[in-house]
Order: structure tokens, then C-alpha cells, then sequence
């Protein structure tokens, strides 16, 4: 994990480099391509409220995600609680330099605290290579390195099997399935002091 320098008068950005790709903050030239992955049908069958307008994306992609990342990692670097804070991060192919999804870390409002989550989303063009579970990895190293957050959690729903397969080889553990908005997911946990007793 390092943190890279856009130009003399940008400050740094998160990056952190796995295998084949890189996580790294949002910037202003990935609203494009987020969007379009926002409207694949492959992803907003999974992810339900993604695929808004292009308006709407980018009152939300410069007003409240990149600026939340800012506050996320300020508070990281002043030793503070993320607290109820989110970070949003673009999976970049390091071969290509192309956005190709997307890995968040938030609260899940629909399950009991301590409710830190971390989600994902990739293209269908670059799905069953493996980059999802780095990007899952790589998030997880990140929060677990670097924040106060002992406990993580994610949700897959039942017949997403690429997903709970992606959770699993992750080192979450099966929880119990829970309904949210109608539909049925399998719940996952990550405890830091397994995850750190596996590494």
C-alpha cells in the first residue's frame, strides 16, 4: 500500500497496489467510466439503485464520494475513528490503466453493529480473472492495517454465486442469510484478529 502524488499541486491519493490491479481513490476523470459500469445489466442486477442518471451520478460521484474519501483518510492519517465514514475506491487494471469497478467499505444500515461492510462491483468484460477477490484483499488489508475496525462484514445475495465465492476465498466466514428489501443474502464476517492469524 503507498499513496502516489498526482502533480505538484494535487495532493496524494490512496493507492494500493495488488497483483494485477490497483485500488485508488476516485478522481474527477473516473465519473465517465464508473457511470457506464453503473448501467451494465450484469452489475445493477446485483446492485438494484446504481444505475441513476448521468446528473445524478456526478452530483453524488463530486459532491459527496470523492469528498468522503478525503475525510475517510484524513481521519485515517490523523490515528482518528473511521467511524460512520466511507471509502470509495476504483479498481484500476494495472496493464491498461482502465477503471473496471469499483470497492467500498461503509456501514450497512440493515444489519446489527458493529455493521462495516465492504462491497464490490466489476465489469463484465474482466469478470472470473481473479481481480475481484484482489480488490476484496486488498480492502480488507487496507482497513485492518490502518483503522480501528475490528469487524467486517458483506453480503452476497444467494444466487450470486460468483460473489459468495469471491467472500470465501477472502477469508469471511458464513454468518446466517438475511432478508433485505425482499430478496435473500448470505451474511459474511471477517474478525481482524482471524484474518491477522491467517496471514
Amino acid at each position: 500500500m503507498e499513496r502516489n502524488k498526482r502533480s505538484d499541486n494535487e495532493k496524494y491519493i490512496l493507492t494500493i497496489a495488488c497483483e494485477d490491479i490497483i485500488l485508488r481513490e476516485f478522481i474527477v476523470t473516473d465519473l465517465d467510466p464508473f457511470h457506464s459500469l453503473t448501467w451494465q445489466p450484469e452489475i445493477y442486477e446485483y446492485l438494484p439503485g446504481w444505475n441513476v442518471s448521468k446528473e445524478q451520478r456526478e452530483d453524488w460521484f463530486l459532491n459527496y464520494e470523492m469528498p468522503g474519501n478525503k475525510q475517510f483518510l484524513n481521519a485515517v492519517s490523523k490515528g482518528k475513528d473511521v467511524g460512520d465514514l466511507y471509502l470509495r475506491l476504483a479498481i484500476v487494471l494495472k496493464v491498461t490503466g482502465e477503471v473496471i469497478g469499483w470497492c467500498c467499505s461503509g456501514l450497512k444500515d440493515e444489519l446489527p453493529p458493529p455493521n462495516r461492510e465492504i462491497m464490490y462491483a466489476i465489469s463484465k468484460d474482466y469478470r472470473g480473472k481473479g481481480y475481484t477477490t484482489q480488490a476484496a484483499q486488498g480492502m480488507i488489508q487496507y482497513l485492518f492495517e490502518n483503522t480501528k475496525v475490528e469487524l467486517l462484514n458483506a453480503v452476497a445475495l444467494l444466487h450470486n454465486a460468483p460473489s459468495n465465492r469471491v467472500l470465501e476465498k477472502s477469508g469471511f466466514t458464513f454468518n446466517r442469510m438475511i432478508e433485505i428489501d425482499h430478496e435473500e443474502y448470505n451474511h459474511y464476517k471477517l474478525h481482524k484478529k482471524d484474518w491477522a492469524g491467517k496471514r
